[in-house]
């Protein structure tokens, strides 16, 4: 490819990955942190009601998949759940996953720390409201009984599994999965053209979801849509699950055992594999 090629591809087609790496540090980024408080609060409830809805699409698709294996139902909930973050990014919604990469900006001195903190409380509470919402509208739709109470059964599963999974295993999951996420954000940041961002985002969230990692704010929308499930008599009896196992499905169980520790590998995975790569890859290098 000539020079001529490459430089028409990077402000044509898409942008170079030293490129985005400017971009999101020199202005998407310190932009996020300027917004008014209302403006980011909303669009963070936004956000949380979208990706809402990508992880129930998810739990319907899945839902009396028992004819087929295993690995293609996870196959097709992942190719479904993708449609959350397609949603998030091309309305501009506030995901506090992807907000992590806010600390390019943070550590180029172009948004402050404390603006980084005021996004990140904001974004967070406001992507559990959404979720919240939309668990809340879902339960009194009623759909959690299609099926034969199948769809519900899906939910209520679901929660009690991530409340259940051991606390290494939700931290590193939480890793694993927002290396992913920022990575498709990345990725569609690249893209001049809607298609372009839709398949930038689409395989490494289908990757993440069929691989079984821990969002923290899909997981704020599965948690409460469980609890909901949990007080459902039909679900319940047709759940098979005993008293004693879903009262280790509780309020505090989601914070404790699944929402800090997928928080914190959410932070991680972004920091580390993202932000610290990318940034001495492209920026510090950029300096010297």
């Amino acid at each position: 490819m000539t020079t001529t090629q490459t430089q028409h591809l990077d402000t044509k087609d898409c942008i170079a990955p030293s490129g985005v790496a400017h971009e999101l540090t020199d202005s998407v980024m310190p932009a996020k942190a300027n917004f008014r408080k209302s403006k980011t609060f909303v669009l963070a409830i936004a956000a949380g009601a979208l990706i809402a809805f990508g992880a129930q699409v998810s739990l319907t698709v899945m839902t009396g998949s028992e004819s087929i294996s295993w690995g293609f139902a996870k196959l097709i909930g992942a190719m479904t759940f993708a449609t959350g973050l397609m949603m998030v990014v091309l309305t501009g919604a506030e995901l506090f996953t992807g907000n992590v990469m806010m600390t390019f900006s943070v550590i180029e001195r172009k948004t402050s720390f404390a603006k980084l903190l005021r996004n990140w409380s904001l974004v967070y509470v406001g992507n559990f409201v959404g979720s919240m919402i939309l668990a809340a509208l879902i339960y009194f739709s009623g759909t959690s009984h299609n099926s034969h109470e199948e769809l519900g059964v899906m939910g209520l599963t679901t929660a009690y599994t991530k409340v259940n999974l051991p606390l290494v295993e939700a931290f590193t999951r939480g890793i694993l999965c927002n290396w992913l996420v920022c990575l498709a954000i990345w990725m569609a940041s690249s893209s001049r053209h809607v298609i372009g961002k839709i398949f930038a985002i689409f395989f490494p969230i289908m990757t993440f979801v069929a691989s079984g990692y821990e969002h923290s704010i899909a997981n704020m929308y599965f948690l409460t849509n469980g609890l909901f499930l949990k007080n459902t008599p039909a679900v319940v009896a047709a759940s098979g699950f005993t008293p004693e196992q879903l009262a280790t499905l509780s309020v505090k169980s989601c914070i404790l055992n699944n929402l800090i520790p997928v928080t914190l590998g959410n932070l991680v995975g972004a920091l580390v594999f993202v932000v610290l790569l990318f940034w001495t890859a492209y920026l510090r290098d950029d300096k010297e």
